[in-house]
Formats: structure tokens, sequence, C-alpha cells
């Protein structure tokens, strides 16, 4: 069997810095057009410039973006979201 997204996030990046939400959360958000209801939150992994989010939907990984100092958010260049 597969590891499950969130296995394989954990393997990868660690466990989060800070949690929002949760996979049964009922209310959802959208970030960048990505839908999600649970963020897990990396501070600054790769030193000053930017923190990491990991974003699900329920039990999948629907994105992974870097939030920079000023704000700004951008994809994270090494992972694809699902179109």
């Amino acid at each position: 069997r597969a590891p499950s997204a969130r296995a394989a996030v954990v393997v990868r990046y660690g466990a989060p810095t800070e949690q929002e939400g949760s996979a049964n959360e009922p209310r959802t958000r959208e970030t960048l057009g990505l839908r999600w209801n649970e963020c897990w939150r990396y501070r600054e992994p790769q030193g000053p410039g930017f923190d990491r989010l990991v974003l699900f939907h329920r039990y999948d990984l629907v994105g992974v973006l870097r939030l920079h100092a000023d704000g700004g958010l951008t994809p994270e260049p090494s992972e694809r979201s699902p179109s």
C-alpha cells in the first residue's frame, strides 16, 4: 500500500510547526484557487525568506505554497498541485 498523502508530507517535511483546521473541518477556504480545510505551516524551513504551507482537503494533498516575508504566496517549485 502506498503511504497516505499526510504520511508522505510528514516523511518529507517533518511535523508541522502550526496547524489550522482539520481533515473533518466542514468549512473550506480557498487560496490561489486551491480549496482546503486543513493547513500545515512550516516556519522558515529554508532559513529566512519564506514559510511553507501544505494544504489538504479532507485527506487529499491539494497544494504546497511558500509564504514570503512580504505576505506573498507562490506555489512550491518542487511540488505540483493537482489541476
